[in-house]
């Protein structure tokens, strides 16, 4: 069947609509309206991140400056007596020992002088001993006014002066064997010595030439300033214990503990710095002599205080924050008031719990309400930064 539909203005057909076209009308209806349904939103995918538990525990206030490593004594050797260095018994920049043999002078011309005042000692002792005999005859020979009192006189006078010179000769020999005693130099303490500043077969002069200069460097000192707005805690707290140092050499490797020994009477006016030196046992002999060391001078110990690695705080426009970990898996940004950094870690004074757990590392993709899943490393475990 064929309906044919004419239009008035026109004498000839425009439409042609069939059976079938009719049929398909409705059909084609129901697929318009079924595309203009709204979809469904896309799954966001969890940010994969580190993360680290807020930890309370007792932190260390301190105080860091730059520190410069002195020597506990340093002795310059020199020879007391004149002559030829005739050998040396150290090496160079090596452990000594105190007592250690350092360095022989050429002692035969000492040798000699000892043996020359040991000889004029016998000599004048025979001499002494001679005119005392004389002096006691002529003693009793006065009593029985046989000689006159001025020849009594006169040999006891004699005896005398020979007794002095015979105690002169005995201060003579101990002069020649101090001096004897010279021409062996031994260290006056343990420690390293430096460059060798004298060779063997060179002629020195006493208290004149330094032969080799001798560190001691177990115990040592650290020499370091700090603002004078510390002073007052400093001499509150040491006078309740001595004061914990650490110095940590360049590249951190390691680090050596010593006490506050020396606070200076004065501060220094041009810098606004009180100078302070610490002791270090130094067994280990990471610290040297003339190293700049990092150091951290203790004042006292913050009790229970809340950390975070320092990774996890954050800074935006409002001030510093961290991204919690919720139990639902999800991130809230949680604003927070820091106190100091220390090693790695931010001592958080409000803002935060301890057990709370943090976003240490992907922070960049989190935003409030974020869903995350923590990363894993070898073994299954959570990654904590």
């Amino acid at each position: 069947m064929k309906i044919i539909i004419k239009h008035p203005a026109f004498s000839f057909p425009r439409f042609f609509i069939t059976a079938k076209s009719l049929f398909l009308l409705p059909v084609l209806f129901l697929m318009f309206a079924c595309s203009k349904q709204p979809e469904e939103k896309p799954k966001v995918s969890p940010v994969p991140v580190s993360v680290a538990t807020v930890m309370q525990k007792n932190v260390p206030v301190d105080v860091r400056a730059i520190g410069n490593v002195e020597a506990y004594s340093t002795v310059s050797i020199k020879t007391q007596v004149n002559g030829e260095l005739r050998r040396t018994y150290f090496t160079e920049g090596g452990e000594v020992k105190k007592g250690d043999l350092l360095f022989t002078i050429d002692s035969r011309p000492y040798d000699a002088a000892l043996k020359e005042a040991e000889a004029n000692l016998a000599r004048d002792m025979a001499t002494a001993e001679k005119a005392s005999h004389d002096a006691r005859r002529y003693a009793k020979l006065y009593k029985e006014e046989v000689v006159s009192r001025e020849q009594y006189e006169q040999f006891r006078s004699n005896a005398e002066s020979l007794d002095a010179v015979v105690q002169a000769d005995r201060a003579a020999i101990e002069n020649a064997k101090v001096n004897l005693g010279y021409c062996t130099i031994r260290s006056p303490l343990s420690g390293f010595t430096g460059s060798l500043l004298v060779h063997e077969g060179n002629v020195i002069k006493e208290n004149e030439t330094i032969l080799v200069v001798i560190n001691q460097v177990s115990p040592i000192y650290v020499n370091f300033s700090v603002p004078e707005q510390y002073l007052k805690d400093i001499e509150k707290n040491r006078r309740k214990n001595p004061l914990k140092v650490i110095a940590v050499p360049p590249g951190g490797e390691h680090s050596s503990e010593g006490i506050l020994t020396f606070v200076d009477n004065a501060v220094e006016t041009t810098t606004g710095t009180i100078r302070l030196k610490g002791t270090f046992e130094n067994q280990e002999k990471h610290l040297w002599p003339g190293q700049f060391v990092n150091v951290a001078l203790t004042l006292y110990t913050q009790l229970n205080a809340l950390t975070v690695p320092s990774q996890a705080v954050q800074v935006g426009q409002q001030g510093e924050y961290v991204f919690v970990v919720t139990p639902t898996r999800t991130v809230e940004s949680r604003p927070v008031i820091v106190s100091r950094r220390i090693n790695g870690e931010t001592v958080v004074d409000k803002g935060l719990k301890a057990g709370e757990t943090v976003v240490t590392d992907g922070q960049l993709r989190l935003i409030p309400g974020s869903p995350v899943s923590v990363k894993q490393i070898p073994g299954g475990k959570a990654k904590h930064s």
